[in-house]
């Protein structure tokens, strides 16, 4: 099996990667940041290939699969992660700017690169990302579920984020596996976006795989405690109010909300 702490460590290197000096684990002097980062990413490529080659290893042992060409299927993983790494660092740009320009209360930057836990669980899960279309077993759901604990977020690794994504205060939100966001999207704490049921084939089994969570178009914000479920769809623009439960498509633009409770208020008067 993989081994947890390593894997604890790739993620570690990744995040030290597209936020170099952040992390507090090491300094950088602008004349050898380049060779530091190089030494990072040759530690990062052993240790990704020993532990993507584990996990191939042991689900072709459970399987029982006699053709696979595990250092082969290893190292084209290894490559895609690490290819990926540019393209993510400047995606993950475009979230932390969602995240200033969202949050009234962020004083700078840096303080949401280092505070925010969106931030570090939309960037360790959009590693896994990669590696879970590269079909790696065991370890992309080993990286977000360690975000997941770290944060409360939990976004599932076969989920799709697009550009400028931002979950403010973040604990409680979960994201299923074939969830897709667009640009711009912005959710609040406890919002779910999750599944209404499960489709499964003539035996009664699960069809895995098959698109059961919903699709949020750009610029869309969901506000607190918001469930949606299924595989539908909330159009461009679109504002989901606080404690709403939805389970149909809606259009561009639309803005749902539930009427506010009855509230019973009661005042002490000075003489009791």
């Amino acid at each position: 099996m993989p081994s947890r702490n390593e894997v604890l460590e790739i993620i570690h290197d990744l995040i030290e990667i597209v936020f170099p000096g952040y992390s507090g684990r090491r300094t950088y002097d602008f004349h050898t940041i380049r060779y530091s980062i190089g030494e990072i990413l040759a530690r990062l490529y052993n240790n990704l290939s020993k532990q993507l080659f584990r996990a191939y290893r042991y689900n072709c042992r459970r399987d029982k699969c006699e053709t696979c060409d595990i250092d082969a299927v290893t190292e084209k993983s290894v490559r895609a992660l690490l290819e990926a790494i540019p393209q993510i660092r400047e995606t993950m740009k475009l979230d932390i700017a969602a995240a200033f320009e969202g949050d009234p209360a962020a004083a700078s930057i840096d303080e949401i690169v280092v505070s925010y836990p969106c931030i570090k669980t939309i960037a360790i899960q959009r590693f896994a990302h990669v590696l879970y279309h590269e079909h790696v077993p065991l370890l992309p759901r080993m990286m977000t579920e360690y975000a997941h604990s770290e944060t409360g977020i939990d976004i599932h690794p076969g989920a799709h984020l697009g550009n400028g994504v931002f979950i403010d205060h973040g604990t409680g939100v979960v994201i299923g596996e074939t969830a897709t966001l667009g640009n711009n999207v912005k959710l609040y704490q406890g919002v779910t976006l999750g599944a209404l049921s499960f489709p499964k084939d003539a035996c009664g089994k699960i069809i895995k795989g098959a698109k059961r969570h919903p699709t949020i178009e750009d610029d869309v914000t969901i506000y607190s405690g918001a469930t949606i479920l299924g595989n539908i769809t909330i159009g461009k623009g679109s504002i989901i109010g606080g404690n709403v439960w939805l389970t149909e498509s809606v259009g561009p633009g639309t803005k749902i909300t539930i009427q506010p409770p009855d509230l019973s208020i009661k005042v002490k008067s000075s003489n009791s």
